[in-house]
């Protein structure tokens, strides 16, 4: 009653405007099609025939505005195309309406349901609502809304947990469908597609299951119901309903005139004497006694005739939110428009006139002409709105609404944000969620994946159901639902959350490391050892033991042990150039120089037995201690070169070794480049080891009061064995291990040959001073 006399006020507006339609007056019929197809039809052919069901002949609408149905509104639209009738409809919102193929007459001042579907799914994503369940009405309505929004969210991580359906047919029993659909599933965001009567259906049998903590996005279409607001027992399951709303628009004067409508002035209004009868209990005398309308109720009393709605507050005199009414408002001007645009023409007062093709005269108005007008219609309301067509459509403008708790136990409306195309304004401090805190309420499959996770989808569910797979070592995801996990830069490492990627530690062998100073100490021990067996041999050099043993070659290949003990510190602390060259060379001369010793004392005691036999005496001669210094001499001389050519053509440098060590960055010095003269030194020493080996085999039978031999081929068993077990340690080892394991090669067979060589001579020489005697040495 409200929309149709929004419709009279507008037409009575217009009629007192000077300057939009001069001297016209415009007329209206106003026909109920109570939502009934047969009836819908039947009006508007009524209307554009001229004749009416009751009253007879009358004069012929040029455009008719309605039905607030949009299937109604296709019946009217493909009903009145072929006429070219134009048809404004100020509630009939379904997409399909857009289709100017189909229905080339109709137009809106509604925005299409496409629209609102955009802005829920706006909103979806908004608050982060990944899982929401959607009820709709089984027709074009509620079908395309919910096939709009699911569009829309595509790709967004938003899924449809369920969607159920329902017809005014089987409207219970649907009812109940959905409200067990809703009990059970895990989403906490109910998107709902209905009309308020269906909706308020869904909401008091969700109430009756006591199921209160779903959040529900309301369509336009029952989001501003006043009866929804004030049911009591909507209370607890509707609060904090958030909604899309007709955009509203206050209506100066509107309030005025519902307020000073009076059946007597009024007597063909029915619906009105209706209103009168509810609200003050009494039957209106209209004086009207040829009125068709349906008689009014003959057991109330007679109206005084001083009862005016003035002092009436309901539903119908409720003007704060005026948004179906202000639709059919702007319907009616779109229509005054397209006329005045159609009958100005600045030959209009000439005879030829009405042969004009842009105009027509007022009495022989075409409704094609009218629709071609009504195309290009472009005003400004009295409001101040803009207004055009846009097709069939308007340019999209909404309310955002919320439905807010009262102390009286019912809801209210409130609006907290507007949408206008693009546009979405929301004051999100404003909404008052069903949970009863500012915070929205969580409505999610599965909960978003944390920084240092990645997203997995399980395999035959939506994409918003998902398992969170930390990142492998590496690898970062520094954001919330990470779809992949990125990999760190080379120089650079995860931590331990996998959030971020951090600098990669250094890998050296340290000296402040517990491996550092436990081979720092025995490699000290050891040289400190050398020194004392040393200075213990050069107290003791004019005894017999050490004279006949070679002194100046023990004191060489005791100088040498020295200096093989020493060498392994070069292996320890940062790798730099000249530690990584001096390791090698000094650690292959070294030993050199110690097998060298070890060689010619051998070939000294072979000589020296030789020499006691006859003729063999001028051998002796011949290797004296002058050639047995130029012996140990050129044999080092010889690895001096390796190493001189090894590191001026391919010296071994510093490198990162970025490799398996994960966070850590090994400091080496890098084998490749110098392999080759890696194998030579070491190949070299082989050599020597083995010749020595081989040689103190030989003579390990001969007197063992003279005998170095057997002592040197223990000797050069522990030290073959050590390095043959180095290789494979040596090529397995990780990062700064490989370095510990060289080292432990040097100090083991450095140990062994300074225990097997020395530690028998030191024996005699402190602790058993009776056998160091000429005698003793001489004897068989």
């Amino acid at each position: 009653m409200r929309w149709a006399h929004a419709m009279v006020f507008a037409v009575d507006e217009i009629n007192r405007d000077p300057f939009l339609l001069p001297g016209l007056r415009l007329g209206y019929r106003i026909l109920d099609s109570c939502i009934m197809h047969p009836w819908c039809l039947r009006g508007a052919l009524s209307l554009v025939a001229g004749r009416s069901p009751q009253c007879g002949p009358r004069d012929s609408a040029s455009l008719v505005i309605g039905d607030a149905s949009s299937t109604q509104s296709m019946i009217l639209s493909s009903t009145l195309g072929p006429l070219s009738v134009p048809v404004i409809s100020y509630q009939a919102s379904c997409p399909c309406l857009s289709d100017r193929r189909r229905y080339p007459n109709f137009f809106r001042t509604i925005p299409s349901d496409v629209y609102q579907a955009r802005t829920m799914a706006r909103l979806a994503q908004r608050f982060s609502w990944s899982w929401v369940g959607a009820v709709a009405v089984d027709n074009d309505y509620g079908r395309l809304g919910i096939q709009v929004f699911q569009e829309e969210v595509r790709g967004t991580g938003v899924c449809l947990a369920f969607f159920e359906t329902f017809t005014r047919a089987t409207l219970a029993r649907d009812m109940e469908r959905a409200a067990g659909t809703i009990q059970a599933s895990s989403a906490r965001v109910i998107l709902v597609f209905a009309w308020y009567t269906d909706a308020r259906a869904l909401l008091l049998e969700l109430a009756k299951r006591n199921v209160t903590d779903r959040q529900f996005l309301a369509s336009e279409a029952w989001s501003t119901s006043t009866e929804l607001l004030q049911n009591p027992a909507l209370f607890k399951v509707a609060r904090g309903v958030l909604g899309v709303a007709i955009g509203s628009a206050p209506m100066p004067g509107f309030n005025a005139h519902l307020r000073g409508l009076h059946p007597s002035e009024h007597p063909e209004d029915w619906i009105l004497r209706e209103l009168w009868e509810m609200e003050f209990g009494c039957r209106p005398e209209t004086g009207n006694t040829n009125s068709t309308s349906p008689p009014t109720a003959p057991l109330l009393p007679p109206c005084s005739g001083a009862e005016t709605l003035w002092g009436v507050e309901s539903s119908f005199t409720d003007t704060s939110q005026l948004r179906t009414s202000y639709s059919v408002y702007l319907a009616v001007y779109a229509a005054a428009h397209a006329l005045h645009s159609l009958l100005s023409c600045p030959n209009r007062d000439t005879p030829s006139w009405g042969n004009n093709s842009t105009c027509s005269p007022p009495h022989n108005l075409s409704p094609a002409e009218l629709l071609q007008h009504l195309k290009r219609v472009n005003f400004t309301s009295p409001l101040g709105d803009e207004f055009y067509f846009l097709g069939a459509d308007i340019p999209a403008a909404y309310d955002l609404v919320n439905w807010w708790p009262t102390n009286k136990g019912s809801l209210k409306l409130a609006t907290i944000g507007q949408v206008k195309g693009s546009d979405l304004r929301i004051d999100e401090s404003a909404i008052q969620w069903i949970t009863g805190s500012n915070e929205p309420p969580k409505s999610v499959c599965s909960e978003s994946c944390p920084p240092g996770t990645r997203l997995a989808n399980r395999k035959g569910q939506p994409v918003c159901c998902f398992d969170c797979i930390p990142c492998s070592d590496g690898e970062v995801s520094n954001h919330t639902g990470s779809f992949q996990c990125e990999r760190c830069p080379e120089e650079f490492w995860s931590n331990s959350a996998q959030t971020a990627c951090i600098p990669r530690q250094l890998e050296f062998l340290s000296f402040n490391e517990t491996m550092g100073i436990t081979l720092t100490t025995a490699a000290l021990s050891g040289a400190a050892v050398t020194v004392g067996v040393f200075v213990v041999f050069l107290y003791h050099r004019h005894t017999p033991l050490v004279r006949a043993n070679n002194s100046e070659l023990s004191f060489l290949l005791l100088l040498s042990l020295k200096l093989c003990f020493l060498c392994s510190l070069v292996f320890i602390g940062q790798p730099s150039v000249w530690a990584c060259g001096l390791q090698q060379a000094a650690f292959g001369i070294s030993f050199v120089l110690c097998l060298s010793c070890l060689l010619v004392k051998t070939i000294v005691v072979l000589a020296a037995f030789r020499s006691s036999q006859p003729g063999a005496g001028a051998l002796m001669r011949r290797f004296g201690p002058s050639q047995q210094r130029g012996s140990v001499c050129i044999v080092t001389c010889v690895q001096v070169v390796i190493c001189a050519v090894w590191l001026f053509l391919s010296p071994p440098l510093p490198e990162r070794d970025l490799g398996l060590q994960g966070s850590k960055v090994v400091l080496k010095c890098a084998a490749v480049g110098s392999v080759v003269g890696f194998s030579l030194v070491l190949g070299y020493i082989g050599l020597l080891a083995s010749l020595c080996l081989l040689l103190a085999f030989l003579a390990r039978k001969l007197p063992d009061n003279f005998n170095e031999a057997k002592l040197i081929t223990f000797s050069m068993l522990i030290f073959c064995a050590v390095w043959v077990a180095f290789i494979p340690a040596y090529v397995s080892s990780p990062g700064k291990f490989t370095v510990a394991v060289e080292i432990f090669a040097i100090l083991a067979s450095s140990y062994g040959l300074l225990a097997c060589i020395f530690a028998p001579k030191c024996y005699i020489i402190l602790l058993r001073p009776e056998r160091n005697t000429k005698k003793q040495m001489m004897a068989k």
